[in-house]
């Protein structure tokens, strides 16, 4: 077959990726550009603690997830969404599995081997590698298919290409090589961009002191649950666990409250959620354990023998009332059923898990080819959508790589 048409791919994560094996498929020559020396590193780090691919809920629940971006994400997540990443992931030797909250990971738990097979598969098809070539997107010079400008380790070098898949990232972990310089470099162009926000985050301002953060910084919230109710009346509600840090909270239960807190702050200068230390208990059984005669134990041992009460949510109890408070049964069961936990600031976005904001798809067509500039594509973290952890991210993220590919494809007539 001949190769008539080359697309190129700047980005190496599962959107870059995934457009690169869409497009070799349609037999398009493809070749992926990455700033850093080996392709798939933030993927490699998120298989860190186990390999989260995608989740098992209905398929309606899974897309309600995305939010206020459900519309612009669901065509592309019908075609190749949750069932397809599993089947994708089995075609490349990788049998995966249903953990008990839902999420499905490979059987060894591993991003590795997934990794390996991935870009075995891809080499095979004949994309070509091209590390340590940054792009140079900057507004001084001119962009278009055929012209693309890149520093490499040898100088500075210009590609020609036919169409171009653009899946740089967000701006969290720059280290990795998602650092949001492309945001400038577009807008100069007329891509409107999103401000690159923190997603999946942790916050400061819970208002630890000096005693309380040297003590349980790094500790973990268990079986927990949290509340909030913004000014517009959205509410977040569920259990499960955070940690304490040393200016104030983070973990997987901040993380999934985060974009109604990140925007409560920005509006408002700060957030209060709500913390239920016993979830399982009522208020009122709660109340009837406070009240229960102490006789002449201490208050710690009557707060862990009665409610099972100790470490950091006794900590976070002496934090919240003030010592006649703590003896007042109804004052330390109110407290225990909702500690008030005042956020003022998200951390940094370099930090954060991923990011929200991006490329807005109004200024894409339904190809996710950029209107300004005809023949580049977006996809990934570089489109204006966030998701919480769980597989949301991953799956979205590849599914907007094969869906630029097809755009791709389409416009070039493969």
């Amino acid at each position: 077959m001949t190769l008539s048409h080359t697309v190129a791919v700047i980005g190496g994560g599962p959107a870059g990726l995934m457009a690169a094996e869409v497009l070799s498929a349609s037999g398009a020559q493809v070749h992926l550009y990455d700033a850093v020396p080996s392709v798939g590193r933030k993927f490699l780090l998120a298989g860190r603690g186990g390999l989260n691919l995608t989740h098992s809920e209905p398929f309606d629940v899974f897309m309600s997830r995305f939010g206020e971006r459900r519309a612009q994400l669901e065509p592309m997540l019908a075609q190749f969404g949750p069932q397809q990443v599993r089947e994708w992931a089995a075609g490349l030797g990788i049998e995966t599995f249903v953990g008990t909250s839902g999420r499905v990971f490979p059987t060894d738990m591993k991003a590795a081997p997934l990794l390996r097979a991935w870009l075995h598969r891809l080499r095979a098809a004949g994309v070509q590698f091209h590390m340590r070539h940054r792009w140079l997107g900057d507004a001084s010079a001119p962009f278009d298919a055929a012209s693309l400008r890149f520093a490499t380790p040898a100088g500075e070098t210009t590609v020609k290409a036919d169409a171009v898949v653009l899946a740089l990232g967000g701006a969290s972990w720059a280290r990795l090589g998602s650092d949001g310089a492309w945001a400038p470099w577009l807008q100069a162009r007329g891509v409107d961009v999103a401000p690159l926000l923190p997603a999946n985050c942790g916050f400061d301002g819970a208002g630890w002191s000096e005693h309380f953060a040297s003590r349980f910084a790094g500790q973990p919230f268990k079986s927990v649950a949290i509340s909030f109710t913004d000014s517009q009346g959205r509410r977040f509600a569920r259990k499960g666990e955070f940690v304490a840090t040393a200016s104030g909270i983070e973990g997987s239960l901040i993380y999934a409250a985060s974009a109604l807190l990140r925007d409560e702050i920005a509006a408002h200068g700060s957030a209060t959620l709500l913390l239920d230390l016993l979830p399982d208990r009522s208020a009122e059984q709660v109340l009837a354990a406070a009240k229960h005669p102490r006789g002449s134990r201490s208050l710690s041992s009557h707060l862990k023998s009665r409610l099972g009460l100790e470490g950091i949510k006794a900590g976070v109890l002496h934090e919240t009332l003030s010592r006649e408070a703590m003896q007042d049964p109804a004052q330390l069961a109110a407290a225990i059923k909702a500690v008030p936990l005042r956020l003022v600031a998200t951390r940094p976005v370099d930090e954060a898990i991923s990011t929200a904001g991006g490329v807005r798809f109004d200024t894409l067509d339904e190809a996710l080819m950029a209107s300004a500039v005809p023949g580049v594509f977006v996809a990934g973290e570089m489109l204006d959508w966030e998701a919480p952890t769980g597989g949301y991210l991953l799956t979205a993220s590849m599914a907007s790589g094969a869906a630029a590919a097809r755009g791709a494809i389409k416009r070039l007539g493969l």
